[in-house]
């Protein structure tokens, strides 16, 4: 019996291949690779995480409370512009 083993050049995996048969008899996983985070690391990671999803969450609750304010200004400001101009508006209608 002819057998040999080659190692997959996708997956790193290795085959054991029957040469008489022309078909893969066995088949070994590649070694699963590490993340190269350590557990302290990983958790300052997440702690690092959660403190600017905390930072984010101020930032839009302040531009929230200040979103009428902002409005506001851009109502009277638009409300200012069309009243300083005289011209009449132009109907969508008329353009025909």
């Amino acid at each position: 019996m002819t057998t040999f083993t080659v190692t997959c050049p996708c997956c790193s995996g290795r085959l054991t291949i029957d040469g008489k048969l022309r078909a893969v008899i066995a088949h070994e996983p590649p070694p699963r690779q590490k993340s190269g985070l350590g557990l302290g690391e990983a958790i300052s990671s997440l702690e690092g995480q959660a403190a600017r999803r905390e930072e984010r969450f101020r930032e839009q609750m302040t531009a929230e409370q200040n979103k009428g304010k902002v409005l506001d200004a851009k109502l009277q400001q638009a409300l200012k512009k069309a009243k300083d101009d005289p011209s009449k508006p132009l109907n969508p209608m008329d353009m025909d």
